[in-house]
């Protein structure tokens, strides 16, 4: 899943919206150091599980990897200021299904599937 987020990195415009889906182990917070990497990132990328947020400055462009996992109500995305990062920085959002629809249509969906030796399957979707 790191190959295929460094892959991935240069594709992403600085203003993109990324929703990652996929099941608990599917390798969600991977694929997002792998972008991170990409993007030329070298330092710890923590899951953001309980803080929710994470802010990177990475070349000049503003990212925020959210995990939604944790969030009990979708109006929390308010008080944790995101609808500030919207358009403004990259935001790469695992858990997405759990804003309730407060998010908008995302630039870019990638739904994870699988773990372990049976192996993994990335479905990546763009808007047009």
């Amino acid at each position: 899943m790191v190959d295929a987020g460094v892959s991935l990195a240069p594709r992403l415009a600085p203003t993109d919206l990324v929703f990652v889906a996929g099941d608990l182990g599917a390798g969600k917070t991977t694929l997002v150091r792998g972008i991170l990497r990409g993007l030329g990132h070298d330092g710890p990328v923590p899951s953001p599980t309980f803080t929710l947020l994470e802010p990177y400055r990475i070349g000049g462009v503003d990212v925020i990897h959210a995990d939604l996992y944790r969030l009990k109500d979708p109006g929390e995305l308010e008080m944790l200021g995101m609808r500030d990062y919207l358009g403004t920085c990259l935001c790469l959002v695992e858990w997405p299904e759990r804003a309730g629809g407060w998010l908008p249509a995302p630039d870019w969906r990638i739904d994870l599937s699988g773990s372990g030796e049976a192996g993994r399957t990335l479905c990546l979707s763009a808007r047009d």
